[in-house]
């Protein structure tokens, strides 16, 4: 597989690709992102992705020259000169390019990025072990500060800080709750717990992203016969859940065995989590190919 960049209608290797200097999101965070995986040559829920991309675009008055059609083809022709087999699909829009917050004193024509990378967040043995999780001192942004449903450059700011504390207390990934003190998210996954038969997950209100992977384990938890609920959730919750496990694009789902030094249920991989795990692996086959 080749790592390639289109950029701005122009592909080049990874190492050779530069975005301009005063770009809206280099100076300021100003822009959006998709993180999409590729399975056997297909391109995983990449309409969904477009959906939420183009949603965030429309909140934040971007002047998008390219339709979401057309940006889809974009993604799938740059896959195949890479010849992407497995991998990793970095998708970026900036508001453009100029100094100065104001979009009216700025050239107001997106920068619009697709990266075909290579991906592993966790090493293959945490997926069998699973992760160590701890709580941080770091909150999510508040909904009326920030929707949550805004996958914004920006933003990330907090979650980095939270996995840097995460990774200095020895922790696989951090855990954050909203101001409320219910459950929101990890750094960088989505959280589900399990009590009993029952799969529960942060509600939307408390602050989360609406991940694309977390719709998906949903969709086939329900389709296997379990009972999924959106509930705010504390971390009572989670120390006396029997199972824990993350999900996200780069995470896929993955087991979640202690939290704050706590084993959940017997610390180990429980066989729920592992049905979801065998569920999703074999929906990933059902990609758009190109």
């Amino acid at each position: 597989m080749q790592k390639l960049v289109w950029l701005n209608g122009v592909v080049s290797p990874l190492e050779t690709a530069m975005i301009p200097a005063s770009d809206h999101s280099h100076l300021y965070g100003d822009g959006l992102f998709e993180g999409i995986r590729i399975y056997g040559g297909k391109v995983f829920k990449l309409d969904e992705h477009l959906d939420r991309l183009y949603h965030g675009i429309k909140y934040l008055g971007y002047k998008m020259t390219i339709t979401q059609p057309e940006l889809r083809q974009i993604v799938l022709d740059t896959c195949r000169q890479a010849e992407a087999d497995n991998g990793y699909i970095r998708l970026n829009v900036t508001r453009g390019t100029g100094l100065g917050l104001d979009p009216k004193n700025i050239d107001t024509k997106p920068n619009v990025m697709v990266m075909v990378n290579t991906l592993a967040l966790y090493a293959p043995e945490a997926y069998e072990r699973g992760l160590d999780v701890v709580t941080t001192s770091f909150k999510t942004i508040p909904p009326d500060a920030l929707d949550p449903r805004l996958k914004c450059i920006g933003k990330y700011a907090a979650n980095i800080l939270a996995k840097q504390e995460a990774n200095s207390r020895g922790a696989g990934e951090g855990l954050m709750l909203n101001h409320q003190g219910y459950i929101a998210e990890c750094t960088g996954d989505n959280i589900f717990l399990i009590q009993g038969k029952t799969i529960r997950t942060p509600d939307p209100s408390c602050g989360l992203l609406l991940g694309v992977t977390r719709n998906t384990v949903m969709m086939l938890a329900r389709e296997a016969g379990y009972t999924v609920e959106e509930a705010f959730l504390t971390p009572f919750d989670l120390y006396s859940a029997d199972e824990a496990f993350l999900t996200g694009t780069a995470a896929e789902v993955i087991p979640m065995v202690t939290i704050d030094g706590r084993p959940i249920g017997d610390g180990k991989p429980g066989p729920v989590t592992k049905d979801l795990m065998a569920r999703f692996r074999k929906h990933t086959c059902e990609g758009t190919e190109f």
